[in-house]
């Protein structure tokens, strides 16, 4: 008979164990959201206030990540630039996460004509070079965050779609989908009640991944003048903005740079934690 103490060893093998990376990436997330949250509170200094007679400076006490060629506080207006970094991403995963979820359930559920259809639209939506499609798209309707935001929603629901069908060809020929049909269920309720709840969590973790990809093509974006105003405190924009003043100001270039790379990477790295443990 097993001792309480090897049970308890056992029990604590079982639970799932959060590496220390994955720790960093959702404390480096947390921060990012706070930042966007409460930017007007915790912000030393108006992002949007220009001293035209300061112009670009390094980092002093007055301003701790220096100014740029406006005399704009860098620090404050990367604080204010995480709104932006995740209301666009999270839009965009959210859209594309609905839009998949639909069209996948009815995708994999039905087979048929109504799989060809979806599934043909799947393939010619992933052989378009999704970025340069974007581009051309945003710049032909004039630019604009949102309407980056929405080309971005219709993008990303093309491979999400294919992952939901995947994860419903898995589950149809199951015992549980045959005794709902015995039982007279309707489809949609075996659908969304049944099927969707035991899918979700690999469609989550890929949602995430979206979220990520979706940061980094909208800082694309506005570095390429296409995503939001100019002005704005945003991530990408303040790339294009600042690339003159790399060398009189490296702080005005390289903390928002490095503010894309590190959210990103941090919401890669929680995405693939989700993954492997709802994959198990």
């Amino acid at each position: 008979m097993s001792s309480p103490a090897a049970d308890e060893g056992g029990v604590e093998e079982l639970r799932p164990r959060v590496a220390a990376t994955v720790l960093i990436a959702m404390l480096v997330l947390a921060t990012v959201a706070f930042s966007a949250i409460l930017g007007d509170k915790i912000a030393p200094d108006s992002p949007f206030l220009q001293r035209l007679g300061t112009g670009d400076t390094p980092p002093s006490l007055a301003h701790l990540a220096g100014t740029d060629l406006f005399g704009r506080d860098v620090l404050s207006r990367v604080i204010y630039g995480a709104r932006t970094a995740l209301v666009g991403p999270v839009i965009v995963a959210a859209g594309s996460f609905a839009i998949a979820t639909v069209l996948g359930l009815v995708s994999g559920y039905f087979g048929g004509l109504v799989d060809t259809a979806i599934m043909r639209w799947v393939d010619v939506m992933l052989a378009l070079p999704g970025p340069l499609l974007a581009v051309v798209v945003v710049g032909i309707v004039g630019g604009g965050y949102w309407t980056a935001v929405a080309v971005l929603v219709v993008l990303f629901s093309a491979p999400d779609t294919r992952i939901v069908r995947s994860a419903v060809l898995e589950q149809r020929p199951l015992p549980y989908i045959e005794a709902a049909r015995t039982l007279g269920l309707s489809k949609t309720r075996i659908l969304f009640v049944h099927v969707l709840p035991n899918v979700a969590p690999v469609i989550l973790a890929y949602v995430i991944l979206d979220f990520a990809f979706a940061l980094v093509n909208l800082a694309g974006l506005s570095f390429l003048g296409l995503g939001i105003e100019p002005g704005a405190p945003d991530w990408g924009r303040m790339l294009f903005e600042n690339r003159n003043i790399l060398f009189s100001n490296p702080a005005a270039l390289l903390l928002p740079a490095g503010m894309i790379i590190v959210t990103a990477i941090s919401i890669n790295l929680i995405g693939d934690w989700l993954l492997e443990r709802f994959a198990r």
